[in-house]
């Protein structure tokens, strides 16, 4: 491993979002103050001019120019390989750091080193909660809680929504099963003992299979609300379908590569079970209300469920890593 020349590589992997990407990283130089950093950039082909505008920003990341698209789990992968600081910290890009998050959650990470892993508190632009920080890890019981609704009709409830850790305002310090990869701290020395994320998640849920990996190691991942951000949410998404087909493949490969073998197949149901359901629900209450919102929604659910074969199984396992076989221009300078 090179060693250390700044303290933390802020790592962000961008497509189609020029202008949050520039703001997340001027957000990154105005609110770092404390310890030393280098931002690197991935540009996963964008068509919007994303990778122009970082290359000439006035904050000099350094650019990783692709000429397709590998999907945020490489994305990151590539930037690590290229990174010399002492923490890694992976950040979406559409976020903004806020009073100086990044220097607070380093002084976390140093006060609290038994963790492994570190996130903060997660914002809305209109300073409401964004509970998406962390997440518990995919049981039989937040499956359920899926498929029947009770986490839509009971989101605050500890109960009745533990995977988002209902009813709590991520404002206290809390072990958690699962950081979010939109503001996540690990030592870079830690991170290459993993081997990094698995190049088998496109989008979603490499995180989680990261921190699993690393209980085992015995970290335990930690959230602080003295960091935080703003995270937009979904801004490289087009539609909420594709964001729904990505995300359950996600949860499919989770239970596929986590969960015991004599529990496989009831967990892999019981997630079905949650688009079938939602679909169901929607379309039973169109037919009685017309709502052109609940229309909305039936439509979508039903062409999630009718995609399934595209994420009932999961992601296939993919041999081999790096950005080899991807063409890659590596460009710019670090901002220190």
């Amino acid at each position: 491993m090179p060693p250390h020349s700044v303290d933390v590589s802020i790592l962000i992997v961008s497509f189609n979002t020029r202008d949050m990407t520039c703001e997340a990283i001027a957000s990154v130089v105005r609110e770092t103050r404390e310890v030393s950093c280098e931002i690197i950039a991935v540009d996963n082909a964008s068509t919007d001019g994303s990778a122009d505008a970082i290359a000439t920003h006035p904050d000099r990341p350094k650019l990783i120019r692709l000429a397709e698209n590998i999907g945020f789990a490489r994305g990151n992968n590539l930037a690590a390989q290229n990174a010399t600081g002492e923490f890694l910290l992976l950040l979406n890009p559409d976020t903004v750091v806020k009073d100086c998050a990044i220097d607070r959650l380093v002084a976390f990470a140093r006060a609290n080193s038994e963790a492994m892993i570190w996130g903060g508190r997660t914002m809305f632009a209109d300073g409401r909660l964004n509970p998406s920080s962390c997440w518990q890890r995919i049981t039989f019981w937040n499956l359920i809680t899926k498929a029947t609704g009770l986490a839509a009709i009971f989101p605050n409830s500890a109960v009745f929504n533990p995977e988002a850790y209902g009813g709590w305002q991520r404002d206290s310090v809390r072990y958690v099963d699962i950081v979010s990869g939109c503001f996540f701290l690990v030592r870079r020395s830690d991170w290459e003992k993993l081997g990094g994320f698995d190049a088998a998640y496109f989008m979603y849920g490499e995180e989680a299979d990261l921190c699993l990996r690393a209980r085992r190691m015995g970290a335990r991942p930690m959230i602080t609300p003295d960091a935080a951000i703003v995270h937009y949410g979904g801004a490289s998404e087009r539609t909420r379908t594709g964001k729904m087909v990505r995300l359950l493949a996600a949860k499919a490969t989770l239970i596929n590569r986590h969960w015991p073998r004599s529990a496989k197949g009831l967990g892999l149901l019981l997630l079905s079970m949650w688009p079938l359901t939602r679909w169901m629900a929607f379309a039973a209450m169109e037919r009685v209300s017309g709502d052109p919102a609940t229309q909305e929604a039936a439509a979508t659910w039903r062409a999630i469920w009718r995609a399934r074969s595209e994420w009932r199984h999961g992601y296939a396992a993919q041999i081999g890593e790096s950005s080899g076989g991807h063409e890659a221009t590596i460009c710019g300078r670090v901002a220190a």
